[in-house]
């Protein structure tokens, strides 16, 4: 019953073998892998995703900070939004189609890659949590480099089902995350991350989630990454937590089971 919530399956390095990547997921144990977006085109594709594979993908829409600017970064590999997009205009797209999926993100704040334009990312974040609240769906949080902000600002925001994705917050504000009874996610390179072995003993099973934030964050150096590996993620939080596997595996299954029921 393995669960992979955070992924890009539209990647170039898997959506041309996406058949295979699917059967090798269901051979493992997964039976769920939210499919994410990060802009106009990319939402449309993992909405046509999970309609393709409806008993193992679901997807969420998403707003990547840095595409909304309209800026680039040197990870390329997704389908770009070559300039600035409408976030109104795209809000409307998600509402209208608010059945078909599960979540909304990734969308947050990014500081790693852009320096100018924070109070703009606000703004935007803003925008997007009354958005989230308003059609009550889960949002799942990118806070590269800007873990402070993101807190505080959904915090603020009141919105209730807050899954942090990849979150490289301080131990103080995984403590004030924790408090908030926000959803952490788990990526498969806590193979090797000493900040996500202390986060998962930090926090309480039934806030964990496993993702692969597929095809970044490999458990092996240098290889693609895709949701199989989630098995990988499940062994090491059961060695932290002193739990059988089994039992790890069921209990992050029902969290999932607990944030994204429709």
């Amino acid at each position: 019953m393995l669960v992979d919530v955070h992924c890009h399956l539209t990647h170039e390095s898997l959506k041309n073998q996406i058949d295979d990547v699917i059967k090798r997921a269901k051979e493992k144990g997964v039976v769920a892998i939210i499919a994410s977006g990060v802009n106009a085109p990319t939402n449309r594709e993992v909405l046509e995703l999970a309609k393709k594979y409806p008993d193992i993908v679901k997807c969420s829409l998403g707003l990547y900070p840095i595409d909304l600017l309209g800026l680039e970064t040197d990870e390329v590999g997704l389908t770009r939004q070559i300039e600035k997009f409408d976030l109104d205009e795209e809000l409307e797209f998600i509402k209208k189609n608010k059945n078909k999926i599960v979540a909304v993100g990734e969308s947050g704040l990014d500081y790693h890659w852009d320096f100018e334009h924070h109070e703009e990312q606000k703004r935007n974040f803003k925008e997007i949590l009354a958005f989230v609240k308003k059609i009550n769906k889960p949002v799942i949080v990118h806070s590269r480099k800007a873990e402070v902000d993101a807190i505080n600002l959904l915090e603020q925001s009141g919105v209730k089902k807050v899954i942090l994705h990849m979150f490289e917050g301080r131990k103080n504000l995984i403590k004030k995350a924790i408090d908030l009874g926000y959803y952490f996610t788990v990526p498969t390179n806590i193979l090797k991350s000493q900040h996500f072995q202390m986060l998962v003993s930090m926090v309480e099973m039934n806030k964990l989630l496993t993702e692969t934030d597929s095809p970044w964050m490999s458990p092996k150096p240098g290889s693609v990454n895709e949701p199989a590996n989630v098995a990988e993620s499940i062994k090491k939080i059961a060695e932290i937590k002193n739990l059988d596997a089994k039992e790890a595996e069921n209990i992050i299954y029902m969290n999932y089971q607990n944030v994204f029921k429709q």
